[in-house]
């Protein structure tokens, strides 16, 4: 049971946590708490370093709009921001049940009567931005990773089609998506008529950008992975006649995919850097529009609400790359 839950802590990124079992099932109890000081105790001391300098460097500075924000007023906007979601989601759940009582009323007047329901159109609040974002990269992260994965299978089992792609690679790896976006608007613009769609065209434009962006590191990490398989996995497959989509799929996958979840992990978060500044061109409701309507607001609590936006892209970037690296040791040879 110990090891079981040992290797769960290891395998989900918290390893922080594994003195503390180790401790509570009679390890040495000395070696353990050195650990929980190392894992815990200096990262904690470290965290309220940050804050007590970030609220003695806060004081000391003015804008435009007063003393620039420090934790306690940051943490005071975001309980602000919480209270919000919830009074627009009570309005949203009033509004249905308005509109729930008109239709039966309509409906026992009239048992024929054509009725509508129609959906409530309130202001995005703070949370459903959050989750509009968090969709944006996750459909961005998937366009890129199903162009990334095949092309960088082709170049890494064709060192020919890797030299000619190459430059072309190299080229488009480093565009800011600053200069992607108006490309992708234009062409999203033209091809994608009309916006009633299931996704908004700024939601398309947001995802593409970001997948423009960040699809390098996995389709790069696939060809290296492809191209460094041991000759002798490949030897043993021509050996059992293995048809080339058998080849692939048997042998050259399981043997890349510690490299290839390096990539997805690599890319994930580039597309979530990118995701803020597409969000902010695009105008797609999420954090970056959040940041940028706040900062266009100019408002005295503006600055502390663009740095609880800040802390939050902070920390589900910090989960996102836990979830991959969780991901990681799962396909991990070790």
């Amino acid at each position: 049971m110990k090891s079981k839950t040992i290797h769960l802590l290891h395998l989900t990124g918290l390893t922080w946590a594994v003195p503390f079992v180790r401790l509570f099932t009679g390890d040495d109890a000395k070696e353990q708490l050195l650990q929980i000081w190392r894992l815990v105790g200096m990262p904690a001391a470290a965290i309220l370093g940050f804050l007590l300098f970030w609220q003695l460097a806060a004081q000391q500075i003015n804008t435009s709009l007063g003393t620039l924000p420090g934790p306690y007023q940051v943490s005071q906007q975001a309980g602000v921001l919480w209270k919000e979601h919830w009074v627009e989601r009570k309005k949203a759940t009033e509004f249905y049940a308005r509109q729930d009582a008109r239709i039966a009323s309509i409906k026992a007047a009239n048992p024929a009567a054509n009725t509508k329901k129609m959906t409530y159109t309130g202001k995005p609040t703070y949370l459903d931005q959050i989750l509009t974002s968090l969709k944006t990269v996750f459909v961005g992260f998937l366009f890129a990773s199903f162009l990334a994965l095949p092309i960088g299978v082709i170049c890494g089992a064709n060192k020919n089609i890797m030299t000619a792609l190459n430059p072309i690679i190299q080229v488009l790896k480093p565009v800011s998506p600053l200069a992607w976006l108006p490309i992708v608007t234009m062409i999203v613009s033209a091809v994608y008529v009309g916006n009633n769609g299931v996704l908004s065209k700024s939601f398309i434009i947001s995802a593409v950008t970001v997948a423009m962006c960040s699809l390098w590191a996995t389709l790069i990490n696939t060809a290296v992975g492809v191209a460094s398989v041991n000759k002798d996995y490949l030897n043993v497959a021509q050996v059992l006649q293995l048809s080339p989509s058998k080849r692939i799929f048997k042998v050259v996958l399981p043997a890349t995919l510690p490299m290839i979840f390096t990539g997805l992990r690599i890319t994930l978060g580039v597309g979530w850097m990118v995701l803020i500044a597409a969000e902010m061109m695009a105008q797609n409701p999420g954090l970056g529009k959040f940041i940028w309507d706040e900062f266009q607001n100019g408002s005295s609590d503006s600055i502390a609400r663009i740095m609880v936006a800040v802390l939050t892209i902070g920390v589900i970037g910090y989960a996102l790359d836990r979830l991959m690296v969780s991901l990681q040791k799962l396909v991990s040879f070790e």
